[in-house]
């Protein structure tokens, strides 16, 4: 069995800047949403405002997380890890989809309570001016962290991301329904507007989690990305008497593993066939970014060649 492996292929899919400092820029953003919206329930009492800073309470466990995780995902690959530490920013989004579960639990139970239990709200004008700010801050760095995720290909930028428009999405509805009670007096819109919100993070946290299990769990590349690679292989099958079986991909975060199967003439010189296989990996690794590419070279006239490899055969 012959595989063509190469190291500049390792070094390709590694070579990315830290992303830490997006992380940092998270630590800061959740901190100072966290004074502005606490300060904002403070002057208004508002069980809604309330729900909003405890997201933002969420935002910092989970920024704190991806730190962490950044940090760990960025090293080489070593002895021990021989693919790479990328998965490790699974873990982080998945903790992150956990706590946002954890803070809309907190949240529903304290809505709950305020419905039986109903409050004037004061100083209306001045708390909401406040979360407006707070609001503010999260739109602009959940779109810088939006843009680094999707350029870096980093799945805890994404989720962060994701997580801070929701909050944004949840303060602009918190914002309307405190405004709806200071103009009407229903005090009962605003423990109603609280459990809306928790179930809005709800929606949130299941989905990071789901995604974050899919990558865990080895999940193929997108349908976009196949399509692309399976353009590359009918290339080659019109220019050369070769085919292609047993193509496998799996994503480990920014890291894209691409296997297939190489079938050649077996009156081919070792030479030729590497040399070709080099540029069919070089133009899988032009199609799909950050991709590692392995080709296992196979004798077409061989019927043993044809059969896929099985993952749990003996």
């Amino acid at each position: 069995m012959l595989f063509v492996f190469k190291d500049s292929d390792i070094i390709k899919s590694v070579n990315r800047p830290s992303l830490t400092r997006y992380a940092w820029l998270s630590i800061a953003a959740a901190l100072t949403t966290i004074a502005l919206k606490a300060g904002a329930y403070m002057l208004t009492g508002s069980v809604g405002l309330l729900s909003d800073a405890i997201e933002s309470i969420v935002n910092l466990l989970a920024a704190i997380m991806a730190l962490s995780m950044l940090t760990i995902a960025m090293r080489p690959p070593d002895d021990s890890h021989a693919f790479g530490h990328g998965k490790a920013e699974y873990f982080s989004s998945n903790i992150e989809g956990a706590l946002i579960l954890i803070a809309a639990m907190g949240i529903a139970v304290t809505a709950v309570e305020r419905l039986f239990n109903p409050r004037e709200i004061e100083q209306v004008g001045i708390g909401l001016a406040v979360s407006v700010v707070a609001t503010i801050v999260n739109f602009i760095v959940a779109r810088i962290l939006h843009k680094a995720g999707k350029e870096h290909g980093s799945i805890t930028l994404e989720a962060d991301a994701h997580h801070l428009m929701t909050d944004v999405w949840t303060s602009v509805g918190v914002v309307a329904g405190v405004g709806a009670v200071g103009l009407t007096g229903w005090t009962i819109l605003d423990p109603i507007i609280a459990l809306a919100v928790s179930v809005n993070i709800v929606n949130t946290g299941l989905q990071l989690i789901r995604r974050s299990v899919d990558g865990l769990m080895d999940a193929s590349l997108s349908l976009k990305e196949t399509e692309a690679i399976e353009n590359v292989l009918d290339k080659y099958r019109d220019e050369y008497e070769i085919d292609f079986h047993a193509l496998r991909t799996r994503q480990a975060e920014a890291r894209h593993f691409i296997t297939v199967h190489v079938l050649v003439p077996g009156a081919w010189t070792v030479h030729d066939a590497h040399q070709l296989a080099e540029e069919i990996e070089g133009d899988i690794r032009a199609v799909v970014q950050n991709s590692v590419a392995l080709t296992h070279l196979e004798p077409i006239e061989d019927e043993i060649s044809h059969e896929d490899i099985c993952l749990d055969r003996p």
